[in-house]
Formats: C-alpha cells, sequence, structure tokens
C-alpha cells in the first residue's frame, strides 16, 4: 500500500509540474493566435473609434493580428456580456466603458455579469467628455436658452442617447433634474443614431462623446451648446461647460478602459498592460486619439482596478441623486 502511494504521489507531481511548465510557457510565448478584440457597440461611436485608432499599433507590438469584434446591442451589454463569458486566456479583450461595466449593472436587474469583478483590469487607455447638441434650427444660443425652452414646453423636447445605462443617458437625465426640466427620451443602439435624427430634425438634441458628432458641429450641422466636463474641450473651446451655464454641480466623463475576462494569468496582464502603455506613448497615435476628442490616459492594472472601483461608486451616487430608472 505504501508503495502504491509513493508511487500515486511521484505520478502526480510529475502531471503537475507538466501541467505547471505547460502553462508558464503558454503564458511566457503568448499571444500566439490572433487575439479578439470586443468592441460592444456598431461602428462609428467613440468606443469603436479610440479602438480602430490603437489595434494597428497595439498588433504591431504584440506581433499578433488583433480581430476587432464589433457586438453591439443592449446598451452594450451584449457585447460585455460575451466577453465576461469567454476563456480567460488573452485572447479574448474587451473596449470597456462606464456604461455597460458601471451604469448598467447599477440600473438593471437583468445584467447578467458583474461589472467589476467578471472582469479583469488591464489598462485605463482614456477618457472623454460629453457634448449637448441640437439642431440648429433651434432658437436656443446656449444652455440657459435651452433650459428656459424646456420650462416652457415640458415634455414636449426630445432628447436621444445611445441607449438606456449609457452615460449619455444619465448625462440628460442629470441635466433634466439639475435644470429642473422634463425632456422625452429616446433610446437608440448606439451614439451614431441619435446624432443623425439631431442632424436630419427627427429629434430635437442628444447628449454624445464629441469625436462622432466633431464633423457635423464643424460643417454646421449641429449647433453645439455646452460640454460636460468641468473645464472646456480642447476640440471645441469656444463651447462652454455646462456647469458654466448656471447647474454648478453637473459633470459626466466617459472612461475607455481594455478589460479581460477575470482569471487571466498575471504574466498577460503584464504582457497586455506594458505593450499598451508603450502604444499610448507613441506620439502618432496620441495625435490622433486627441483629434477624434479624447485624453489619453495609460495607466498600470492596479491602477485601473483602484479606478474602475472608484467610478462604479461615482456613477452610483449619480444614479441616486438624480433618481434614474432603467428603461427596458
Amino acid at each position: 500500500m505504501r508503495v502504491c502511494l509513493q508511487r500515486s504521489s511521484r505520478v502526480l507531481a510529475i502531471a503537475l509540474s507538466a501541467m505547471s511548465s505547460f502553462a508558464s510557457g503558454a503564458t511566457e510565448d503568448y499571444p500566439q493566435k490572433p487575439i479578439r478584440w470586443v468592441v460592444p457597440w456598431p461602428p462609428g461611436g467613440g468606443v469603436d473609434i479610440a479602438t480602430r485608432t490603437l489595434s494597428p499599433a497595439l498588433s504591431e507590438v504584440l506581433g499578433q493580428s488583433l480581430i476587432i469584434e464589433n457586438r453591439p446591442g443592449a446598451s452594450g451589454m451584449i457585447g460585455t456580456a460575451f466577453a465576461a463569458k469567454a476563456p480567460a486566456d488573452g485572447y479574448t479583450i474587451l473596449t470597456g466603458a462606464a456604461g455597460p461595466n458601471a451604469i448598467l449593472p447599477q440600473l438593471n436587474p437583468q445584467v447578467p455579469y458583474d461589472g467589476l469583478r467578471d472582469f479583469a483590469s488591464i489598462a485605463h487607455l482614456a477618457d472623454t467628455v460629453y457634448v449637448l447638441v441640437v439642431h440648429p434650427a433651434l432658437p436656443a444660443k446656449n444652455v440657459r436658452d435651452l433650459i428656459a425652452l424646456a420650462k416652457a414646453r415640458p415634455g414636449e423636447l426630445t432628447i436621444g442617447s445611445a441607449g438606456s445605462g449609457t452615460p449619455a443617458q444619465l448625462a440628460g437625465e442629470f441635466l433634466q433634474s439639475s435644470g429642473g426640466i422634463k425632456l422625452t427620451h429616446v433610446s437608440y443602439k448606439g451614439s451614431a443614431g441619435p446624432a443623425l435624427d439631431v442632424v436630419s430634425g427627427q429629434i430635437v438634441m442628444t447628449i454624445e462623446t464629441i469625436s462622432p458628432l466633431l464633423p457635423h458641429i464643424r460643417a454646421g450641422r449641429l449647433k453645439a451648446l455646452g460640454v460636460t466636463a468641468k473645464k472646456r474641450s480642447g476640440q471645441l473651446p469656444a463651447i462652454p461647460t455646462i456647469a458654466e451655464a448656471g447647474l454648478p454641480e453637473y459633470e459626466i466623463v466617459n472612461w475607455y478602459g481594455l478589460l479581460a475576462p477575470a482569471g487571466i494569468a498575471a504574466p498577460i496582464v503584464d504582457r497586455l498592460n506594458s505593450s499598451l502603455n508603450q502604444v499610448l506613448k507613441r506620439q502618432d497615435v496620441r495625435d490622433r486619439l486627441v483629434a477624434s476628442g479624447l485624453e489619453v490616459v495609460g495607466s498600470s492594472a492596479e491602477d485601473f482596478r483602484k479606478f474602475r472601483q472608484s467610478d462604479f461608486e461615482k456613477w452610483g451616487r449619480i444614479v441616486k441623486t438624480a433618481n434614474i430608472k432603467f428603461e427596458p
């Protein structure tokens, strides 16, 4: 019996050693095949633009192809849920954002993932502010005019957003609660839809990230009234902040970051983090991101984890203060 136990122990030790060597080799040689990069929004929005800007340079650093896979729907929930359930092997990564990762889980009880625990933090990529735009024909020159008009016509003015539970929707709800006005919310499946419908006059206004709206603003197809950060945007320096319009507590800023399914090996996290920070230091990449209305960040994986925890709590306070309810 003792001989059998000793033999079994040796066999088990050899097997564990082999498994350890295999795992070590797999992480040391990472990546050995193309990586799927999930974007939980349609093409053309801020998250998609940032991802496609970073992808070629990151592919060059990693020495492998990055296949961008747009999986839109349910305010980013579909693509995010898909990434949460993917194998934690480093071959599925996700561009996370405040909407599906920090806001939606606190609004919608049907979200099939935990916005914090189901994802490993890789790196904080960039921040983006939002801008309030209206149809050029609307008789409002600034946010004060818009608030006065909305008060005179409660519920008549329409505001579109990228979907329920997105920062864009919360930005609109926060505007209503801060300004004491009532708007009618129209939900879309991405940020491109509401912008185009404001241009065509189907809806009156939207609050969305600057990057997809810049061409329309510069062409005069949209009229920008205010940005959502505490300071003016370098992309739209002539446009005041909404806080300047008499709503001093108003601030909405979104983040983009690289996430992976929880349980990913630490060496793979380190490789992705160092590669991304290397890419974010490239001037050509920074210039393209800034031109898209983004503020480049970069971070360690641990700092990004702490940021996500703090950000989750911040959005929770906004939801509670503005008494925001989920709209299916």
